[in-house]
């Protein structure tokens, strides 16, 4: 009898620990050290002493930095607002100046910042950093907008069990049904506490909420129709997709210029990353700057939930007589363990 309880109680064990590593793993391996990776940034001119800055420069730097120059302080500007540049460094022998966009990421501002003030260091002149697209007064750090992700995404993978294993009597489609006016909760949960309460959010208010919308209701959609295959495990595989591999390439903290190619690959289609990339082209970028791409990557991870629940209730339709003939005390001690594991998390 004992016997048999320690290999459950070590069953149950599994999930956590395996949760310990995978955290362990993602996150250390993410953001333990960050680092210029092909970090594009541009010098400002077309004389000869500003090519051979940035030939220096691209020389020195290796793969840590891909160095163009730019005709104008203007082109410079267009290039940061479409965000396919990080930085521009317009030489002076007075007064240099480096022009960024904190709101794409403050990170990666201050990792440009850094280089150039060693190039401004060697002339032995102050370095003057212009922000072209400054974040929200209630988000000085830019980085407001994961920490909204963060409690999205934890308001809907976490309400995935809730719904698996205390609606296990109703059919897919009206557990669907549940998922998604569990998902326009936690958006409007999301959207009432980075607005008005925190600010992080100031405004475009409509269009964040429904961007939160469109991410939450993908992550519940996934998960209701893994639940059917995966059951207890359910929670185990929606922290691996959206907690582990999610936050760590959502760009929130580190943008993919600031990290290994596995997770900047990531960064171009995962769902976190659509969600605060899009979110930030909505808030400080005009709309622009790749948000059509960012919400075709939003639909897609919509368009695999939908594709899961099809699956799914063909899979329960199948199983139903054996479901029906199944012991109703065991079903229920499944579900509240499920749910209890779920919680503990």
């Amino acid at each position: 009898m004992v016997s048999h309880q320690l290999r459950h109680v070590a069953l149950h064990l599994l999930t956590p620990l395996l949760m310990c590593l995978g955290m362990a793993l993602a996150y250390l391996g993410a953001f333990h050290q960050p680092e210029p990776n092909h970090l594009k940034v541009a010098v400002v001119g077309s004389a000869p002493q500003e090519k051979v800055l940035a030939q220096t420069m691209k020389d020195r730097a290796g793969d840590a930095l891909e160095v163009v120059t730019l005709p104008s302080r203007a082109d410079a500007i267009t290039q940061l607002r479409d965000r396919t540049l990080a930085g521009a460094y317009i030489p002076d022998a007075q007064h240099p100046e480096l022009v960024v966009a904190k709101a794409g990421s403050d990170t990666t501002a201050m990792a440009v910042e850094l280089v150039f003030k060693q190039v401004a260091g060697q002339q032995g002149v102050p370095l003057t950093v212009t922000d072209v697209a400054p974040p929200a007064n209630g988000d000085p750090t830019a980085q407001g907008i994961f920490f909204l992700l963060v409690a999205l995404s934890v308001g809907s993978y976490g309400s995935v069990a809730a719904i698996g294993a205390a609606g296990t009597g109703l059919r897919i489609g009206a557990r669907a049904l549940v998922g998604v006016a569990t998902s326009l909760a936690v958006s409007i949960i999301g959207i009432t506490v980075a607005g008005p309460l925190f600010h992080v959010v100031d405004h475009d208010y409509a269009a964040i909420w429904a961007l939160s919308w469109l991410y939450c209701v993908g992550i519940i959609l996934v998960g209701i129709g893994v639940h059917t295959f995966l059951k207890r495990w359910t929670t185990l595989v929606l922290m691996i997709l959206f907690v582990m591999l999610n936050f760590t390439t959502s760009g929130g903290i580190y943008r993919p210029e600031l990290q290994s190619g596995f997770f900047g690959a990531l960064h171009s289609f995962w769902n976190g990353a659509g969600f605060v990339e899009g979110a930030r082209s909505l808030l400080y970028f005009d709309g622009g700057a790749g948000l059509d791409g960012r919400l075709v990557s939003l639909f897609l991870w919509l368009a695999a939930g939908a594709a899961l629940l099809v699956a799914a209730g063909r899979h329960e339709k199948r199983r139903s007589p054996i479901v029906a003939q199944a012991d109703p005390a065991s079903v229920r001690q499944d579900a509240e363990e499920e749910m209890a594991e779920a919680i503990g998390v």
